[in-house]
């Protein structure tokens, strides 16, 4: 299992000024920001804006920390004779599951109150797939995916099969890009966390 923490992360701050991003994960080993197939980070959004253009790319986003944002994601709605444009507008709180969306899009971004802590997962949509869910301390996860991952945003133990209880701090993420289908459970009383999970394309 492998560790990233926030606190030992580069913040690098957005080109419209409206937030930072802190990698957690960059995927292959030896990925730079350029050439990944996996992404993980945490965003610290601190003022109202659209979000950067990722065509290719699937993406997740949830709200660890902050009043939350209102995301507006402009698609398409099918009628028997046409294709029309249509609006969806997203209420995030840290009590909302992850949104899935097409990095395509560029969603503009509200704040309901002040700065807000966000985590993000990108993957791009020709290298694999992946998952995002909210984790349930106490329940077991499994998955067969090559990669695994938990972001703790608060303290709390992962149990994964047969290894080792691992204490993690706030603001870790831990990985295994080698995972074996073992069941993965946390344990801390209200601690918030997020199952991730990436497989590749075979080749």
């Amino acid at each position: 299992m492998q560790l990233s923490r926030i606190a030992q992360t580069t913040p690098v701050r957005w080109k419209n000024g409206g937030g930072v991003t802190r990698d957690l994960l960059l995927w292959p080993p030896g990925a730079g920001v350029d050439n990944w197939q996996l992404r993980i980070s945490v965003a610290e959004v601190v003022r109202n804006g659209p979000f950067s253009a990722y065509p290719g790319v699937a993406r997740w986003f949830c709200v660890l920390q902050g009043d939350g944002v209102v995301l507006t994601l402009n698609g398409q709605s099918q009628t028997q004779t046409q294709t029309l444009p249509q609006t969806l507008t997203y209420t995030l709180t840290p009590d909302s599951p992850p949104l899935h969306f097409d990095g395509a899009s560029a969603p503009g971004c509200r704040l309901l109150g002040g700065p807000t802590l966000d985590l993000n997962l990108m993957a791009r949509q020709d290298a694999g797939r992946a998952e995002m869910a909210r984790a349930v301390a106490g329940i077991g996860w499994s998955s067969s995916a090559r990669l695994r991952a938990v972001y703790a945003r608060d303290a709390c133990t992962l149990r994964a099969g047969a290894a080792p209880p691992l204490a993690l701090r706030a603001g870790t993420l831990a990985f295994n890009d080698a995972a074996c289908g073992d069941t993965w459970q946390l344990v801390g009383d209200n601690a918030l966390a997020w199952w991730l999970s990436f497989e590749p394309h075979a080749r």
